[in-house]
Parts: structure tokens; sequence; C-alpha cells
């Protein structure tokens, strides 16, 4: 996946924000939580993204996955997707489905309501 197709699916997601932050990383936010983040200081694009914590265990180990620099260094559960094989697209979409599913969870029901997500 490149970065103009992560933006373009990320867009497509209920609700969403994009910023450009933290040295020209493409941030993606849900109801002003990030759920997705493109770019990392490598030769090959990297995605980073929220995971349940069974997910979490199961993909750290995966070849090309890794927990994600200083978000899971805080005990967050991000996987960062940074070299192949890693996940296929499509597989990737899912997980950033998941991702936005879990921060929008997250939100008060107030603020679901207020964006349109299910309570």
């Amino acid at each position: 996946m490149t970065y103009e197709e992560f933006n373009a699916f990320c867009g497509t997601l209920q609700a969403t924000s994009h910023v450009v932050q933290w040295g020209g990383s493409e941030v993606w936010k849900v109801g002003g939580k990030v759920f997705a983040i493109g770019g990392w200081q490598s030769d090959e694009p990297s995605f980073s993204f929220k995971v349940s914590d069974l997910s979490y265990e199961v993909l750290k180990e995966q070849p090309g996955l890794r927990p994600a620099p200083y978000l899971a260094s805080r005990g967050l559960k991000w996987i960062q997707h940074h070299a192949k094989p890693g996940l296929s697209d499509g597989e990737l979409r899912d997980y950033l489905r998941q991702s936005h599913r879990i921060v929008s969870h997250g939100l008060s029901k107030k603020k679901r309501a207020e964006l349109g997500l299910p309570l």
C-alpha cells in the first residue's frame, strides 16, 4: 500500500480527520483521537494502527510487523507494518477499520452521537 492509497482509504472511514504532523507523518483521527499513522524514517512505507490485545500478541512477532515505536513502549497496543512481507493490502485495510472502531468506541456516547458513529 502506498501513502496515497492509505490516505484515500482512511478518508473513507466515518468521521475522520487528517493532519500531517510529527515530522511529516500522515495522521488520521476519529473524534480527535489518533487511529492510524502513515510514515516513519524508512525507505519502505510504514503504517501504525491500534489493535486489540489478542491481535497485538499475534502480530508483534510477524515478519514485517513490530510493536509501534513510541506508542507500544508506553504500554499502548499499537502495531507498525514497516517491511515486507508484513500484511497484504486487504489485511492492512481490515486492521485500519478495526483501529478506527476501537478508537471510536473509546469516545463518549455524546461525542459518538455528534459524529454520527454507532453507539
